[in-house]
């Protein structure tokens, strides 16, 4: 029939209205269980973690995120369609991946690595049946990135950690070298492959599909507040532990008043990304943004929970990069969404740029100082973008009430 001989390149689904649907509870649920996973990540960095440690968490927590983002493309995508009980093992999955971190360099390696496969493999056999193809984030149907990992399963160390970051880096090389025609070419091919060996078991004929904007908007924010919510979590566990002084004190709100900084930045007025305005980027570029600030979120946390243990004398020196780096990154982020966002060259060189430069000063020349004072540091520089459109809407009043 003529129906059946289009392309699916040609005549893709059209794109859907953007809903007013809210995040499911089990939804909110599935993004407790990831965001649990990153509390136990930033255990890995107590102390004075070195650049192994720092790359070690990188790898687990894009690991982490990954999996999460997958069935997060499928929750978006299926809406109430979503089968629960996938979704509840995919869960799991990622309840073994958390309980395995604090072993995840001895013997609980292999279990951590089964259960990324167990929740990949499940990710992409979703959408066999449906017919559909997520051209904005083609990660969630491909499953080629997970053999590395299957095969670190017989590895040892260093071996199998080198094999997961191949997978890792074959899922992101994918993200953004398949483009949207020859995912839809491939899965024509596939499609007429099934058709002609399976007579009479038909499944239905590819076609692109988007994201829901509005409701991939709010995962994403919820998910970057419930990150800065178990930053608050791990550095009162740190306090309520130490003894009560006023230095410690200073800190403790600092740290709050720092954390309330940067959720101003990438919740109250964005989607997760600080400072990125709403439509602004692609997903497949969005995303992978998303991934590093809220990974710089998770580092900072465990930076402000050891702090804690150095309140009345100065931090070491990898603690104090751990945590002014943590908000380079972040911040860095936040000035590349901010221009890219409309914000202008004028916004950048007033705003985003000296808040990436002081940050990165006080990593280099702020060793003498307290941790408290460090931290009041750091709340002044990511509220700078706030001071610095309060002083332009001030000046602009004033040059209109001069003409």
């Amino acid at each position: 029939m003529a129906s059946e001989s289009a392309s699916p390149a040609a005549s893709p689904s059209p794109r859907p209205a953007e809903s007013e649907r809210h995040a499911s509870w089990l939804e909110l649920f599935f993004d407790l269980i990831a965001v649990a996973g990153v509390a136990q990540l930033a255990h890995l960095l107590h102390g004075a973690p070195g650049a192994a440690d720092l790359g070690f968490y990188c790898l687990l927590y894009l690991a982490f995120w990954t999996a999460w983002m997958c069935f997060t493309t499928y929750g978006n995508v299926a809406a109430d369609k979503v089968h629960t009980r996938t979704v509840l093992i995919g869960m799991f999955g990622l309840a073994v991946m958390a309980a395995a971190v604090p072993g995840v360099r001895t013997d609980h390696a292999r279990a951590f690595a089964l259960a990324y496969v167990l929740v990949r493999v499940l990710a992409s056999r979703v959408w066999q049946h449906r017919g559909e193809i997520v051209a904005d984030w083609p990660v969630a149907q491909l499953s080629v990135g997970v053999v590395p990992w299957l095969v670190s399963v017989w590895a040892e160390a260093p071996i199998r950690y080198w094999l997961w970051t191949a997978g890792l880096a074959v899922d992101l090389g994918l993200t953004f070298v398949l483009s949207r025609n020859r995912l839809l070419a491939r899965a024509q091919e596939e499609w007429e492959e099934h058709a002609a060996s399976h007579e009479g078991k038909a499944r239905p004929r590819p076609a692109a599909v988007r994201f829901d904007a509005r409701h991939l908007d709010e995962r994403l924010g919820l998910f970057t507040l419930i990150v800065i919510g178990e930053s608050v979590a791990l550095s009162v566990e740190a306090s309520s532990e130490a003894e009560w002084t006023s230095r410690l004190g200073s800190m403790a709100v600092g740290s709050f008043v720092l954390l309330l900084a940067l959720w101003a930045l990438a919740v109250r007025r964005s989607c997760g990304v600080p400072l990125l305005g709403f439509g602004v980027l692609a997903p497949r570029f969005a995303l992978p943004l998303h991934c590093v600030s809220t990974g710089a979120l998770g580092a900072l946390a465990a930076s402000l929970g050891g702090a804690v243990e150095h309140v009345e004398g100065r931090l070491p020196s990898g603690m104090r990069w751990l945590m002014c780096g943590s908000v380079v990154v972040f911040l860095s982020i936040g000035l590349v969404a901010g221009v890219v966002s409309g914000r202008g060259a004028r916004w950048a060189l007033g705003a985003g740029g000296p808040m990436v430069v002081v940050a990165i000063l006080l990593g280099a020349f702020a060793g003498r100082g307290s941790p408290a004072a460090l931290v009041w540091a750091l709340v002044v520089v990511a509220r700078w973008p706030w001071f610095y459109e309060k002083l332009a809407t001030r000046r602009s009043e004033q040059r209109t009430a001069a003409m």
